[in-house]
């Protein structure tokens, strides 16, 4: 699959749109990259995190605009700078210069192409990090087998098994097809994960946000990913489900958080497959001060972050 911005089809909705000539999708990104925040973040999987945190990068946009986004005014709304490839390959350094566990690319997809680009200068200049793919699970194959060579761990959700769920929340009712073939390929392209000195150098880690109510919907996902990867990949149970202002009058089955009950069933679950490797938060997640404050910190600058 050749990627072309002059006729987007990264994602799976395939709009098609030529974004060289001002034109844009479903996300809404334009030609230029746009960031809403560099940063060393301490939040990510201890594996990713390692000492000084992980060197994220919060792009704009978003191919999914969930309606209980935490990231709400980045995803739907486009908050960001927007960055030359020429920054983007400063910025990848810099985070390698501060120490950063990873680089984990947070929300890529539809930057793919510039990624590639700026990795590719990157590395001529030394860049050596482990490179996380962190995304929603809505992926084309084509485009995450462009990434061979380039991406080091898979960081995707698997957000629903129920496309009923995935047309209303986030108007995609094709959703559990493409993220479940994406996530093979991330598997194909990966292999087995690998951890070196408590730090992941490759493989997939599999994030699972557990919604209010919808607990069976999360069962079944872990049984499609044990009989599939058995465990040879990671899982991150997240139980961090915050009802944002923007989506509790639309759905008001979201106007309550997770409940401890919820999360144990999915946790027990987990146990009864002998699921390994597994990920689990404790409570009081759940709150909006674990959101990173998206100000453009480091994007057009070095700066302290």
């Amino acid at each position: 699959m050749a990627l072309s911005l002059g006729k987007c089809e990264l994602c799976p909705r395939r709009c098609g749109v030529d974004r060289t000539a001002g034109q844009r999708g479903y996300c809404g990104a334009g030609e230029l990259v746009r960031i809403a925040l560099v940063s060393l973040h301490q939040w990510e999987e201890p594996c990713l995190t390692g000492k000084n945190g992980a060197g994220t990068v919060f792009f704009s946009h978003c191919t999914m605009k969930c309606a209980f986004c935490q990231n709400y005014d980045v995803s739907h709304g486009g908050f960001g700078l927007e960055v030359t490839t020429e920054r983007l390959t400063e910025i990848f350094l810099e985070q390698q210069a501060r120490g950063a566990a990873s680089l984990d690319l947070v929300t890529p997809t539809h930057y793919v192409p510039q990624i590639i680009e700026a990795l590719d200068a990157a590395k001529a200049r030394g860049f050596s990090l482990p490179v996380v793919f962190n995304c929603g699970g809505y992926e084309n194959v084509g485009t995450i087998e462009a990434l061979r060579g380039y991406v080091d761990v898979f960081l995707p959700d698997l957000k629903y098994y129920d496309d009923d769920l995935a047309r209303k929340y986030s108007n995609a009712p094709d959703y559990f097809a493409h993220a479940t073939a994406a996530i093979e390929k991330m598997f194909d392209l990966t292999g087995p994960f690998v951890l070196k000195d408590g730090l992941m150098t490759k493989g997939v880690i599999v994030r699972h946000l557990v919604l209010p109510g919808q607990y069976r919907d999360s069962l079944k996902i872990l049984d499609w990913l044990h009989e599939r990867f058995g465990n040879e990949i990671y899982l991150s149970l997240m139980n961090q489900f915050t009802q944002m202002q923007q989506c509790t009058a639309s759905f008001p089955e979201l106007r309550r958080r997770l409940t401890t009950m919820e999360y144990q069933k999915v946790l027990a679950h987990a146990e009864k497959l002998g699921m390994e490797n597994c990920f689990v938060q404790s409570a009081g997640t759940a709150m909006e001060k674990f959101i990173p404050k998206f100000d453009g910190s480091g994007v057009q600058t070095a700066g302290e972050v």
